[in-house]
């Protein structure tokens, strides 16, 4: 699906899917999921110190098969363990990026869901408690149990898992009776608005990204993002950090990196002409810029 395309969810979900490892067995598709964004991941064994970008959008996160040993931490913060099994959930709403890294505790295959709760659906069922939804926002939970829970996203899995597509009725109710119960049991209603980081909405970081992405040959200018997202450079600085939790100029160079990466992997351009391509004139630079992210030079990794 090309990107100018697409909702702020599956922009959400690929985000994350980019910055998490593991085999995507099933992606929600058609009418059904409108309001909502599934996906069933088989994800490997272990894993350190994953970066996981803020999330502005409700985020459930649901073992289906496997036990684990999950730890999360802020950024500057200690790290915190919870053993998960399968029924377990997380659910957060996080307004910064925060660390991740898990350990498996069994031989079983390590499945989870993850399920994204459109604006349009939350204030829906909102509305429906009496509540004022831009009043709500969902707590932080930590591989809880939740029967009521597990049957509801039971039922979706197997709608998702459905031949020749999930049937549009049932999945409405079961994601509006989702989310009722979500706000009902796990969300905090009672307070006002609370302070959180900026954060840059996900159509402008959309857009900045696919600038970014498309002018990796030319030279960083702040100036430049921050105008396409129609910020002050100061704002667009700060709400990408908050967003992202690394700089723009930061996460340019990654950018250039990992498309260097790419053209020394699948091509036989020569090691200039790639530097040229994303964007440094002098080869020897490219290399001091390409070892310190990688850890290895342009030609060794060519090698590898």
């Amino acid at each position: 699906m090309p990107l100018r395309h697409q909702s702020p969810l599956r922009f959400a979900s690929q985000m994350l899917e980019q910055h998490i490892p593991g085999r995507k067995i099933v992606q929600s598709e058609g009418d059904a999921w409108k309001d909502a964004e599934a996906q069933i991941f088989d994800r490997p064994p272990q894993e350190e110190d994953l970066l996981v970008p803020a999330v502005a959008e409700p985020l459930l996160v649901w073992i289906m098969s496997g036990e684990a040993q999950i730890e999360e931490r802020e950024l500057a913060g200690e790290w915190t363990r919870t053993n998960a099994q399968t029924g377990s959930f997380f659910l957060t709403q996080a307004g910064a990026p925060y660390l991740m890294r898990w350990k498996t505790l069994s031989e079983c295959p390590f499945q989870v869901l993850h399920l994204y709760l459109g604006s349009d659906l939350v204030a829906r069922a909102a509305r429906s408690l009496g509540l004022n939804p831009s009043r709500c926002r969902m707590r932080d939970i930590s591989g809880a149990q939740d029967a009521f829970l597990t049957g509801l996203l039971n039922g979706l899995t197997a709608e998702m898992l459905s031949q020749p597509s999930a049937n549009l009725l049932l999945v409405n109710g079961l994601l509006e009776s989702l989310t009722v119960h979500l706000l009902r049991q796990y969300a905090d209603t009672n307070t006002g608005p609370q302070h959180r980081a900026a954060q840059l909405p996900a159509w402008k970081l959309r857009k900045v990204l696919t600038y970014m992405q498309a002018h990796l040959a030319e030279p960083f200018d702040l100036g430049v993002l921050a105008a396409v997202c129609g910020m002050s450079r100061f704002h667009f600085s700060r709400s990408f950090h908050n967003t992202m939790g690394q700089s723009p100029s930061r996460w340019f160079i990654q950018a250039r990196m990992e498309q260097a990466a790419h053209l020394l992997l699948h091509t036989d351009l020569p090691v200039i002409e790639i530097a040229l391509t994303v964007g440094y004139e002098s080869p020897s630079h490219f290399a001091q810029i390409f070892r310190k992210t990688t850890g290895i030079s342009p030609r060794s990794y060519r090698a590898l």
